[in-house]
């Protein structure tokens, strides 16, 4: 597996980004060079965890706003780039990216290496298909889950048609400029640096095989590996009792209805406080980092 890694320079003096990197390495799936990830860890080491979970074609920028307010409140943030994004490796070739590998990334990343516990999840877009999958194997170590904008998909049902045309603009666009894709589903008007921002992680396309395959690797067909998988993992997250609360934007043509589905499927949602945030898009953490942390606060206050 060929690895690039974007150099440091790269990530200097980013608009509200003044966080330390911190990396861990996991296996490589093919027995080849460790992939190193990276993550932030801010705030007090024993204070409660704060997982964010980032997704496509996002990075740990994302959160830049919300982490300041958590870390106020007391929470200790880990905010990990998913591999082929951020500071963490990328894979040069599409294929090397699967579901199933990106959820074993994580997994040894955050429970292998950091041995994160007590976990307050908040998980968007790709962060809730990999993030609900690492809940579903080891719920133990989750007090509280808040999901925004995101699902883990079974393969049935008709993808949204924002969804079907976002696939093949993935797949379609020549320039995947990652800084205009978030803007694009953004109310809040970025800062030119902040765009640009976006696109630090990426100095040219061999660095995006990971941003432009994630999209097709959704599970749309019930015979779907990831469809499999998610299936099964349902069968726990469907029992998980510690609260969780959904939080999707008012704005989102992409996931929109999906919060009825973990209101109605799991059991930690019965009674809580779910929330339609107003003006919220689909990266909802630009638009509405206040309203998500109080939505992680209630949820960590509910939990045992």
């Amino acid at each position: 597996m060929e690895l690039l890694r974007t150099p440091d320079e790269h990530f200097t003096d980013l608009p509200g980004y003044p966080f330390e990197p911190h990396y861990v390495e996991v296996a490589n799936t093919d027995g080849g060079e460790a992939i190193r990830v990276h993550h932030l860890d801010e705030g007090p080491s024993d204070g409660p965890v704060a997982l964010l979970m980032h997704g496509e074609p996002s990075w740990s920028y994302l959160y830049r706003h919300m982490i300041p307010l958590l870390v106020d409140r007391g929470f200790r943030c880990v905010a990990p780039d998913l591999v082929g994004f951020g500071r963490s490796d990328k894979p040069a070739d599409r294929n090397d990216h699967t579901y199933a590998r990106h959820v074993a990334w994580m997994s040894e990343a955050l429970f292998g290496h950091l041995d994160l516990q007590g976990i307050t999840m908040f998980c968007q877009d790709w962060g809730g298909l990999i993030g609900l999958r690492l809940a579903s194997a080891e719920p133990d170590r989750f007090r509280a889950i808040v999901a925004s904008n995101t699902g883990m998909p079974t393969g049935a049902g008709t993808p949204s048609e924002a969804f079907e045309n976002w696939k093949v603009f993935s797949q379609t666009v020549p320039d995947f400029d990652s800084g205009v894709i978030v803007q694009m589903a953004t109310n809040t008007e970025l800062s030119d640096a902040e765009v640009a921002a976006y696109n630090a992680p990426f100095p040219d396309d061999a660095y995006k095989e990971g941003a432009r395959v994630m999209p097709t690797l959704v599970p749309t067909t019930a015979d779907d590996p990831g469809a499999v998988d998610n299936r099964e993992a349902w069968t726990t997250l469907a029992r998980f009792a510690g609260p969780f609360i959904t939080a999707f934007g008012s704005d989102d043509p992409v996931t929109v209805g999906g919060d009825r589905y973990f209101q109605e499927n799991v059991a930690g949602a019965e009674g809580q406080p779910h929330r339609t945030v107003e003006g919220g898009h689909h990266f909802i953490q630009e638009d509405a980092a206040p309203a998500l942390v109080e939505a992680m606060v209630d949820a960590f206050e509910r939990g045992a």
